[in-house]
């Protein structure tokens, strides 16, 4: 199944990008009230990052990835659960069955998707009280290394942007009338992460890759020359997850 956004080249890059923070996710899981053995569907589920977490918590996850290579890798990795069940499908068309799920999630996925679809499908697969959470890890572009790597991708691609995927999405949620007050948690975390994890990491960033075009073999180089040039063979990246999330409307 193939979407605009294909993934296929950076699937194994991005097995090298950092987990969401813990207390966000906590946060996340104590508000939608969800208890062990409870459905969730994580829908653009990549190569695992939100999916082990929700495993690991002991819901029953249906995890819904479209790109082939992704999902191969995600299975590999969530092996050990067996209560994890991996299908092909889309957000805006999961093939799940209607009113099954107590919490719907898209982990780094919703901007890749036409959300108000998305936000619809969301609803039909989610139970009367279900709840519908998004969520991104986001670089602090305070820090100076991220400041550096700012300035390098800036100075390749002309009017570069982030896309909807920094963008607050209360409205958005707001906008489609089926889910009821949006709650926004964010967690912050620190990865002391391998020097060479994270310059390979930045191989998985789509939003780049699709702004850069011809330059993105280039701004990997140069990000790798910035990250080596500080000597170390681990760093510190400070990252906020920020999740919003809403309840169905009764």
């Amino acid at each position: 199944m193939k979407t605009e956004w294909d993934y296929t080249d950076l699937a194994e890059a991005y097995l090298k990008r950092p987990d969401y923070a813990q207390t966000a996710i906590d946060g996340m899981l104590e508000t939608a009230g969800v208890k062990p053995g409870d459905a969730v569907c994580d829908v653009g589920a990549g190569v695992a990052h939100l999916t082990l977490k929700l495993a690991a918590y002991g819901l029953d996850v249906c995890a819904v990835e479209p790109n082939d290579t992704m999902r191969r890798n995600g299975v590999i990795r969530t092996e050990q659960y067996k209560n994890v069940h991996w299908f092909e499908g889309v957000g805006e068309n999961t093939g799940m069955e209607d009113s099954k799920f107590d919490l719907v999630t898209f982990g780094s996925s919703f901007n890749v998707c036409d959300r108000q679809e998305a936000l619809k499908e969301s609803k039909r697969i989610l139970k009367k009280e279900g709840w519908f959470a998004c969520m991104w890890n986001h670089r602090n572009l305070e820090d100076p290394l991220q400041k550096e790597i700012e300035e390098i991708l800036r100075s390749r691609i002309e009017s570069y942007e982030y896309g909807t995927r920094r963008e607050d999405q209360t409205e958005v949620i707001n906008q489609c009338g089926l889910f009821g007050d949006v709650v926004y948690i964010e967690g912050i975390v620190v990865h002391d992460m391998l020097a060479e994890d994270f310059i390979e990491g930045w191989k998985s960033h789509g939003t780049v890759q699709r702004q850069s075009k011809d330059e993105f073999q280039f701004i990997n180089e140069e990000i790798r020359r910035v990250v080596e040039a500080k000597g170390a063979k681990y760093i510190q990246v400070p990252y906020t997850t920020r999740i919003w999330m809403a309840q169905v409307r009764e």
